[in-house]
């Protein structure tokens, strides 16, 4: 299917506004297509105003109910209903997504603007963007997903699109909730939250704990699972409600630590056959331990309904120690483990080492300590004023933020042998020997977008500008004190404007076509003279409502004249983080989205049927070769990896006053694992599959409900990906019970 053949499908039904998206008995509030032209949260990522009808780009929300519903704390089960998103999983439980929007790179969400609140959240977005720390979805309060010609207002990366988390606002009064689930290995989550809004105050307390023993098991049996801790408090004062020009001051701190042990070291093909949910001794000791603190400050200034300005001053702090298996080390032949584990039968003695069978001398197993802090801090505000003319509506929308981040690598590896299919540490690597950098980015971004509504028509012109400054100090493998005997230094500036264009016109209220045209951008490394990655993006779309069927039909195009690929070790590459030219491609798709209401509307039942479609076609325009096992020899022709070409979501849902069922079923696409053209050999495929996962949920009164979900209901056992090395296993069958109560 090629561009052309999408674009005229458009022509055959015309989609759906979000509305189609929510639920009959959602409140107003929980759509982002507000029907009144009126500043909404500035926090949100929709930014103060959308007409249902007159929406420029592609879109999702995931509100409140629609989160509810499943109770999923795995980002990536959360997603897979929204056209356009593809992924893969790594660990089971989304703790570490690779997501993609539209076909970019999915490693570590790198290639997308991740925020939580409206501000940027990733470790250290332009420096080190990879995404080590997610939020948690299970304290969310929703999720909006923006694709298309709206970009210039979010970025660094304009590309693909951004996700936003909008965590637990400040109730308007008084109220609470307790949720607690446990289930099928140990799985369990906690959460209480409580707030109140006074005249001249208000605040929310938060708290989530979630954790498991999880589903793969090592030799010595020991825990393969996670703990996580998650608290938010926020504070709010703000002026009397009738003074002349309203202010609100919001703060915000959040605390997040995770201990999990978890570990980049897969199966190989003739093992996961036969246990896939085996672990090798040799990963024993791989451990992940994180923290993240956040200190958000939320000004609002409302001199009217029609003009409004938000200021928010941010800090966030992620550390972490990931110390997991790197090296193999047999007759004194070190190799890296995904080379071990995709040649078994080469290195089959190091095999041995690696599954613990043979009993070695010191040093065997060199396991790395991926010691890094983050640091990202900034001051961003927004102005928003709009006013009304004959037949038209008038809206600019001015932002400016500045912004700095830094990646402070300090790592080393230590020595283990194994004896008796038990590890025991031999020796201490000396700090900072296998990287003692510092990485970070001085950023100012400012974007100005202009909304014209006149009649059906509505048009949305915008410009961002980023001004980069990317430095890096490598102190050396020998210089633990950090000295500077050894000191290189590097630095690459980036000085770019992003312009782009959307409109909307309305038929009718059901029916409307949309489309666009954005520059898209994403960040260089600091290597001087690195290229920034670039694209121009279109989309043209259609929504309509027809009776009960409501829907949206979206074509794109993203024509990349220089893609970045990067060197992470969760692909299989060195993890230095380095970027390389991939140069030309072409990535080109169809979104489908369709809704409806299969009983009438007199019944005291609903059952609302969803079905999402996702068609993704890329293609390298160049020839060239890296490093990156990811990427490996690319010819002229061949596909990007990790990039499914169908996707195909639906979902099934009994709603009743006393209780709800749902039943969602997503098929997955084969995906090749290094770039390739033709049918793809097994050893560089991971295959299809179709995962289904139930929820149900019984109201015994208003305050309290008994709620329960299946993951993987059909205990399907399958593969997600081949890196970081080796093959790795999906959920198995998960069964989970819970209560909740609500004041």
């Amino acid at each position: 299917m090629n561009l052309k053949l999408a674009f005229s499908m458009l022509s055959i039904a015309s989609i759906a506004t979000l509305k189609a998206q929510e639920q009959p008995n959602e409140t107003k509030n929980d759509s982002i297509q507000k029907l009144d032209e009126v500043i909404i949260d500035a926090n949100n990522i929709f930014g103060s105003k959308y007409v249902a009808q007159h929406r420029t780009g592609s879109a999702y929300y995931i509100s409140p109910e629609d989160l509810k519903k499943y109770s999923y704390t795995d980002i990536n089960r959360t997603l897979r209903s929204v056209p356009g998103v593809t992924f893969y999983e790594e660990d089971g439980y989304g703790l570490r997504p690779n997501i993609s929007l539209r076909g970019t790179s999915p490693q570590r969400s790198a290639k997308i603007s991740l925020m939580e609140d409206g501000v940027l959240i990733a470790p250290a977005p332009y420096s080190a963007p990879a995404a080590y720390y997610f939020p948690s979805v299970a304290r969310m309060q929703a999720v909006e997903i923006l694709k298309g010609s709206s970009q210039v207002q979010f970025g660094p990366f304009t590309t693909g699109g951004a996700i936003n988390m909008i965590s637990s606002q400040i109730p308007k009064s008084f109220r609470g909730e307790v949720r607690a689930s446990y289930g099928t290995f140990d799985t369990q989550q906690f959460l209480a939250r409580v707030g109140d809004s006074k005249k001249n105050f208000g605040y929310m307390i938060e708290y989530l704990n979630y954790g498991s023993n999880g589903f793969k098991t090592l030799p010595n049996d020991e825990n393969t699972g996670f703990d996580i801790n998650d608290a938010t408090v926020k504070f709010m004062v703000n002026t009397n409600p009738d003074v002349k020009v309203k202010q609100a001051l919001e703060t915000k701190f959040h605390y997040y630590d995770e201990r999990s042990n978890e570990t980049y070291l897969g199966l190989t093909e003739a093992d996961f056959d036969v246990s896939p949910y085996n672990r090798y001794a040799g990963s024993q000791e791989d451990r992940m331990i994180a923290e993240q603190i956040q200190l958000m400050f939320t000004h609002t200034l409302e001199f009217s309904k029609d003009f409004r300005v938000t200021t928010n001053a941010y800090y966030n702090r992620f550390a972490r120690n990931w110390y997991k298996l790197d090296d193999v080390v047999y007759d004194g032949d070190k190799q890296k483990i995904a080379a071990v584990v995709a040649n078994p039968t080469q290195f089959e003695n190091h095999m041995d080492v690696l599954r613990g069978t043979v009993d070695t001398g010191s040093d065997a197993l060199l396991v790395k300590a991926n010691n890094r802090v983050y640091h990202a801090k900034g001051v961003q505000t927004k102005l928003d004023y709009h006013w009304y003319g004959n037949n038209t509506f008038h809206d600019i929308e001015i932002g400016l933020r500045y912004h700095y981040d830094e990646e402070d690598r300090f790592q080393w590896e230590d020595g283990y042998d194994i004896i008796n299919g038990e590890m025991h540490r031999t020796s201490n690597g000396l700090r900072g020997a296998e990287g003692n950098r510092i990485s970070s980015a001085t950023a100012f971004a400012a974007y100005a977008m202009y909304k014209l509504k006149y009649k059906n028509l509505t048009l949305t012109p915008g410009l961002r500008y980023e001004n980069i400054v990317l430095q890096r100090d490598n102190y050396g493998s020998n210089d633990p004190t950090r000295n500077g005997n050894d000191l290189s230094f590097r630095e690459n500036k980036v000085d770019i404007i992003i312009p782009g264009m959307g409109f909307n016109y309305a038929f009718s209220n059901d029916v409307s076509v949309f489309g666009g045209v954005h520059k898209g951008f994403s960040p260089p490394g600091s290597e001087e003279g690195e290229e920034a990655e670039e694209s121009i993006n279109y989309e043209l779309g259609s929504r309509f409502k027809l009776g009960e069927l409501r829907g949206e039909v979206v074509g794109f195009y993203n024509d990349y004249s220089n893609l970045l690929g990067n060197d992470l070790a969760a692909t299989g590459g060195t993890g230095n983080l380095d970027q390389f030219n991939a140069g030309e491609v072409s990535v080109s798709g169809l979104e489908v989205l369709l809704n409806y209401e299969l009983l009438s509307k007199n019944t005291k039942f609903k059952l609302p049927l969803t079905v999402g479609y996702t068609f993704t076609n890329t293609e390298f325009l160049n020839s060239f070769g890296s490093n990156d096992d990811l990427w490996g020899e690319v010819t002229e022709g061949d596909e990007l990896p990790y990039i499914p070409k169908h996707q195909f979501n639906v979902g099934l849902g009994l709603e009743h006053a006393k209780y709800q069922l749902n039943l969602n079923g997503r098929f997955n696409g084969e995906f090749r694992t290094i770039a390739g053209s033709g049918s793809i050999p097994d050893t560089e495929k991971v295959d299809s599959n179709f995962i289904i996962d139930f929820s149900g949920k019984y109201h015994f009164s208003k305050s309290l409900s008994i709620t329960g979900n299946i993951i993987n209901l059909l205990d399907e056992t399958y593969a997600v990906s081949r890196v970081p090395a080796g093959l790795r296993p999906g959920h198995p069958l998960g069964v989970n019970l819970g209560l909740e109560f609500r004041f």
